[in-house]
């Protein structure tokens, strides 16, 4: 029984079992295998992840093993609700779709369900009316999604998609096809009809593929944008700490900042308005953003490549992890991102022979705007000439007025963050300095410069996809050597290619972070796109593996890097923190509250009591997940950074704790998680209060392990 519950043995074989099992009818049956895949992982997401798990939490009917005495639990003790059962709601809504696609199964199928039932029961996490709500639910949700499905598509289908819905037009029934004279064959599995249907004979006007991949591809950002919208209402992970730090800023509105030109203050600004300081007003923006990006080039690929390249790099896009991240975190890179790439698209259109000059004032614009999101934006600068090199019939524009007029938009673009640093020492172009490496040896110890190189390599490699990154790199060797005579590829390769390997060169002196190239994949991954769709036209059949195989790795990372919890449900067990790539956006609610409770037992004293950060992070996730602090941020803070001498953050420049002259604080560092061992506090600390006393090592655990050792300091009598 604790086995067809699932353990860490049962899952993956079944997991295994159930791939190879899909690779075996897909290869028999290929159009109804696909189908039934599909709808199974449809079907298992919407019930598993939506249905079930907001009824668990509206029931809250506690477990057995909580709600009866003497229940021997013989399996892991699930912390969700026990009304009604995942386990049972899955496997019957599998059997229900399994049952839909290939009737015989149920022979298969339902004893194997009814045996998870059975065990759910018999293993003490669920009462018998749990199971039989979940089989009832699961299976009934399974068949009324499939058969809407359909139902949508009889409607849709023949209206938008007709050449496709001519071969296809049953999901329910793939053998079944239209005859030509708009009379659909008899299946034994009829679909329901839909009232008000079009003729099946008719054939809108100017039907052509073309039209067909781009209002697919509308579609697919319509569904990712909703469901990014979902993922992130859902609370799966938290705040980062550059979102806590610059939704701070967003209280503090400035023509620029430290670190960062403003934009992206003025987007949280914006997103929190609209629905308030929660972490869905922050990232709001970011899913939004994406889907624009996925219009935007899936609308240029149509115009100048063709539809199904367009739609196939809209895949591509979602399948890549780095950008993947940046449809759910709003940091400067996806603004960044957003700009660069209208500003490359805006720039092909602008560099046509005949093109009018305003062309050349939208390059401006974008490129003006991808300023005031993030300061590799002057790199794009360098594309243009090393496009304007490259291409020889593209330098008559110097001649015109059209790039120097982009270049006074993007100048005037600029005056925010100029004019803040004239007032404020310039301090910026110090703080980039300092980040580009200024200080450190041009050439470092090759041992060193050989670890940043690979490090910074070998997290691309991952982050783009191993397959997309290897197309990407091939493509691009493949036009220097003998493509360059193709103006789209030397274009897309001007626009992406110099901002790579300027990090790439400078990854031989110093750390790269890998997500400061992301303006330039998209560039990059257009001329992959590219060249590979001629050579797809050419006849070289094994692209379509490599491609398949590329967004069947991708989608899988995407989802995981999603959510990591996902192992428990294929494993029975959660990662190890040290293992969990989330272990950044996780428990800073925990880590607030434990802070909270600190201030409140040091209230006690009867003296006003605030809270001192360490790190710009920590002061940023405290001031968002601690209610109090909160609900003050804008006005007079109750968390605030360390003081310095010199400028190391925003906060140097916001009014300090000095004010609070007597009063009590708490002060909390971070401590590293492998060797959490006690540290003293900073000395400014010491010599600002009278007393500093030690409170210990608080662990903030996830899953049962450390997490975040947080060390919280009383301090009194501020001096």
């Amino acid at each position: 029984m604790p086995f067809l519950s699932g353990n860490g043995v049962s899952y993956p074989i079944l997991y295994a079992l159930a791939v190879v099992g899909m690779l075996v009818l897909i290869w028999k049956q290929p159009a109804r295998g696909l189908l039934f895949g599909l709808m199974l992982v449809l079907v298992i997401a919407v019930g598993d992840g939506l249905i079930c798990n907001t009824l668990k939490h509206a029931v809250g009917r506690p477990r057995p093993f909580l709600a009866l005495p003497d229940v021997r639990c013989l399996v892991g003790r699930g912390g969700s609700g026990s009304m009604p059962s995942s386990h049972a709601a899955n496997c019957f809504a599998a059997t229900m779709v399994a049952f839909i696609y290939y009737r015989r199964s149920v022979w298969f199928t339902a004893p194997i369900a009814l045996l998870v039932c059975l065990s759910r029961v018999y293993n003490g996490v669920h009462f018998p009316s749990d199971v039989l709500a979940g089989a009832l639910l699961g299976a009934g949700y399974a068949g009324a999604i499939v058969w809407s499905l359909n139902a949508a598509w009889q409607w849709a289908g023949q209206k938008w998609f007709p050449l496709w819905w001519e071969a296809l037009p049953c999901l329910l029934d793939p053998s079944r096809r239209a005859k030509p004279d708009g009379e659909e064959e008899e299946a034994p599995f009829p679909p329901p009809r839909v009232k008000g249907i079009a003729d099946p004979g008719f054939r809108p006007p100017h039907a052509t593929l073309d039209q067909h991949w781009l209002r697919l591809g509308y579609l697919v950002v319509i569904a990712m944008l909703l469901a990014q919208w979902a993922y992130l209402a859902s609370g799966t992970i938290e705040l980062c700490e550059d979102e806590a730090y610059q939704w701070l800023w967003s209280k503090h509105l400035a023509l620029s900042y430290y670190s960062k030109p403003p934009l992206i203050a003025y987007v949280q600004f914006l997103g929190t308005f609209l629905w308030g300081d929660n972490a869905f007003g922050v990232r709001f923006f970011s899913p939004l953003i994406a889907a624009i990006l996925g219009v935007v080039t899936l609308r240029f690929f149509a115009r100048e490549v063709n539809a199904r390249a367009g739609f196939f790099l809209l895949l591509i896009m979602a399948a890549t992890p780095l950008l993947g991240a940046g449809t759910v975190l709003m940091t400067v890179d996806p603004l960044s991102v957003l700009f660069w790439t209208l500003a490359t698209f805006a720039g092909w259109r602008a560099i046509q022979p005949n093109a009018p000059t305003r062309n050349w004032l939208w390059v401006g614009l974008w490129m003006g705007l991808g300023f005031l999101s993030k300061y590799t934006e002057l790199l794009q600068l360098l594309c243009w000439v090393v496009l304007f090199w490259l291409w020889r019939p593209a330098r008559k524009h110097l001649r015109r007025p059209g790039p120097w007029l982009a270049l006074l938009v993007n100048l005037l673009c600029a005056l925010p963050v100029l004019i803040w640093n004239w007032q404020h020492g310039w301090v910026t172009v110090w703080h980039v300095a300092a980040d580009a490496g200024s200080h450190r040896p041009l050439w470092p110890a090759p041992a060193q410069t050989l670890k940043y190189a690979s490090e910074f390599l070998g997290l691309e490699f991952g982050l783009l996809n191993p397959i997309f990154f290897v197309a990407m790199v091939w493509a691009a060797i493949a036009f220097w050597r003998r493509g360059r005579q193709n103006p789209r590829l030397v274009y897309f390769f001007s626009m992406g290619a110099p901002l790579f390997l300027a990090y790439l060169l400078h990854s031989l002196r110093s750390r790269v972070l890998p997500n400061w190239i992301a303006p330039a994949v998209l560039p990059l991954f257009c001329l992959m796109v590219i060249y590979w769709d001629t050579q797809w036209r050419l006849g070289l059949a094994r692209l379509k593996v490599w491609l398949t195989a590329g967004l069947v790795l991708g989608f899988v990372a995407v989802i995981f890097l999603h959510n990591t919890d996902i192992t428990k449900k294929i494993t029975g067990r959660y990662l190890p923190v040290k293992w969990d790539l989330l272990h950044r956006v996780r428990v800073w609610n925990e880590v607030a509250r434990v802070t909270g409770e600190a201030r409140r037992e040091l209230l006690t004293e009867g003296k006003p009591v605030f809270i001192i950060g360490k790190h710009y992070g920590l002061v940023g996730l405290i001031s968002f997940y601690l209610p109090e602090a909160r609900a003050q941020v804008s006005d007079v803070p109750l968390v605030y950074m360390k003081t310095s001498s010199v400028a190391e953050d925003q906060f140097f420049f916001w009014p300090g704790y000095s004010m609070r002259k007597g009063e009590n604080a708490i002060f909390v560092q971070e401590l590293d998680r492998r060797d959490p061992q006690p540290l003293p506090p900073p000395p400014q600390i010491q010599n600002e209060f009278e007393s500093v006393t030690d409170l210990g090592v608080r662990r903030v655990m996830y899953h049962g392990g450390l997490c975040r050792p947080i060390q919280v300091f009383a301090c009194r009598n501020l001096r």
